[in-house]
């Protein structure tokens, strides 16, 4: 038996963004991983889907494993009534935790912050520094502009082909389960 319970880390933004499906498929991700019984690591904030994805979780009964820089504690409201709350010194250091304590990593809609995990999380995937899966949900299309970018990044000799096939793209959170299941 593990240790811990099959460990999920959501990247996703400290706001909610413009289309409220964005905050219904954060709290839809935080309920599917709780009735999983998977843990939940995040970003440890209390505002925007990061705030929603872990009280769903929480709701619902979930293991929830937050990680924050000092210098975010306020600016992201640091939710400190998580299972498990670890304040970081750096930016960097947070990113390592989170990703060192999962066995997945999503990304929901968010914005440069969750760009900046991801990029960081597939390069070291490229790196074979981990062999984690990488799912993106690409509610109502958000992130078609990026796999576009990272088409033409493919397209215009910067990467192998093989970069693309470290990414998986569900449209939605019934997909996100689908996904994270074989390796769960």
């Amino acid at each position: 038996m593990p240790l811990r319970p099959y460990s999920v880390c959501v990247y996703c933004g400290s706001r909610d963004g413009t289309d409220p499906a964005f905050a219904k498929a954060a709290e839809e991700s935080g309920k599917m991983l709780a009735q999983n019984g998977w843990r939940l690591v995040y970003g440890a904030g209390d505002v925007g889907l990061m705030g929603r994805v872990a009280r769903a979780a929480q709701k619902h009964g979930g293991e929830t494993f937050g990680v924050i820089p000092e210098h975010l504690v306020k600016w992201e409201v640091g939710k400190s009534d998580l299972t498990s709350f670890i304040i970081t010194e750096t930016m960097h250091e947070r990113k390592k935790v989170m990703l060192m304590n999962a066995d997945a990593i999503v990304v929901l809609p968010g914005g440069a912050g969750s760009l900046d995990e991801m990029f960081e999380a597939l390069t070291w995937r490229q790196l074979e520094l981990h062999d984690k899966p990488v799912i993106v949900v690409n509610t109502n299309g958000y992130w078609d502009p990026m796999l576009s970018m990272i088409d033409h990044i493919v397209d215009k000799g910067f990467a192998d082909a093989s970069l693309k096939d470290f990414i998986t793209v569900v449209p939605d959170v019934q997909g996100l389960e689908a996904a994270l299941r074989p390796f769960a």
